[in-house]
């Protein structure tokens, strides 16, 4: 990347992670471990508390446990501190009216510069080089909140990853994505941890993309981590019947597994064959 190097990726650890609504408790001691330049994805089906996994390590969910990175409690981090170490995209975010793609973007080089100063070169270098690899510079210029759905997830991806994190969380970053989008994105992200070590730490609802890109998995279930290791140890039948209550295939390609899903046998009634 153009503008300063980015940082290299931190570690991530989660132990004993909970965390309620009022009475009803969403995560149940939650534990695991992300190693610099991982990528884990956390997976696991509808309100498993997957969403609420992310905003408790941000520290935007109150929680019981501990998330440390590279070994220091983030409950001792000021809120700008913390900002330059990790940055979030969630899944439906809010925009604001009457800016640009660029200014939105450039919302991300907040923690890098003193309060209510103007970007300096190195913030506008950062920016440019990020919508560029985004694919958004043709639309640069656009207010943010005329983009569509794909291209707005875009640009809350650029501007997380302008904060030159050395954590990013991303909560289904494809959700709003077409195929070939959600491909760029995810080649993208594979690329930015390989090249820069970026620790990458996403929810995925797509199962065959978290078996192709991420290294490891983090099944949830009713708020507990009911499976953890590389996509072949996670991604089974059994654990998806068990857990999804889903008929699928696990088949294995060239670049990770691919989950199919299988029908149900039809119930054809028996012809009668026989002379009458």
């Amino acid at each position: 990347m153009s503008g300063s190097l980015p940082p290299p990726g931190a570690r991530v650890e989660v132990v004993g992670l909970s965390a309620a609504y009022g009475r009803t408790r969403v995560l149940d001691s939650v534990r695991f471990t992300v190693e610099p330049g991982g990528w884990l994805a956390v997976i696991g089906p509808n309100g498993s508390g997957k969403s609420t996994l992310l905003r408790s390590v941000l520290g935007l969910q109150r929680h019981e446990g501990q998330v440390r990175i590279d070994g220091v409690p983030t409950t001792g981090m000021a809120r700008r501190e913390l900002a330059r170490v990790l940055a979030y995209a969630p899944q439906l975010p809010v925009l604001p009216e009457g800016i640009s793609t660029r200014e939105y973007v450039t919302l991300g080089r907040t923690p890098h510069r003193p309060l209510l100063a103007a970007p300096r070169r190195v913030d506008r270098d950062v920016v440019a080089d990020v919508l560029q690899r985004l694919d958004l510079e043709p639309l640069a210029d656009r207010l943010v909140v005329t983009l569509s759905g794909g291209e707005q997830q875009r640009a809350v991806l650029a501007r997380a990853l302008a904060q030159r994190p050395r954590v990013l969380l991303l909560d289904e970053p494809t959700a709003a994505l077409d195929l070939g989008h959600a491909q760029q994105v995810l080649d993208l992200l594979d690329r930015l941890r390989r090249q820069d070590g970026l620790t990458v730490v996403s929810t995925l609802h797509d199962l065959t993309l978290a078996g192709q890109y991420a290294d490891r998995l983090t099944l949830l279930a009713a708020g507990r981590v009911v499976a953890e290791g590389t996509p072949a140890e996670v991604l089974t039948p059994a654990a998806l019947s068990a857990h999804y209550g889903a008929r699928a295939q696990v088949l294995s390609g060239p670049d990770g597994l691919a989950v199919v899903p299988m029908r149900e046998a039809p119930l054809w009634p028996e012809l009668n064959t026989a002379d009458e």
